[in-house]
């Protein structure tokens, strides 16, 4: 079963739903057609990140965006290293 994604303007509906409504997170979700346990985490992250809430796939954060590029150069660099440990292991080894 694929898991549904929800977009940040989705999102921000149901949260509105919760403050400007007054209704339960169990009426929100309900009313949506999604778990109460989403409209909970909804909250959460909205209380934690405030509008940097919800950045979506093309808008990493920042420490996001740096342990992408972090993981791309270790990647890089443990390439580079195998090969020069084969090239070493060839040139060591006697002519035959």
């Amino acid at each position: 079963m694929a898991r549904k994604t929800y977009t940040r303007e989705f999102k921000l509906q149901a949260l509105k739903m919760l403050t400007d409504q007054g209704l339960s997170v169990a009426e929100v979700a309900r009313r949506l057609g999604v778990t109460e346990g989403s409209v909970r985490t909804w909250r959460e992250a909205a209380g934690e990140h405030g509008a940097a809430a919800f950045p979506g796939h093309g808008n990493p954060t920042p420490a996001e965006d740096e342990l992408r590029r972090l993981r791309a150069e270790n990647t890089r660099l443990r390439a580079e290293r195998d090969l020069l440990k084969k090239a070493a292991a060839y040139f060591a080894s006697p002519p035959s």
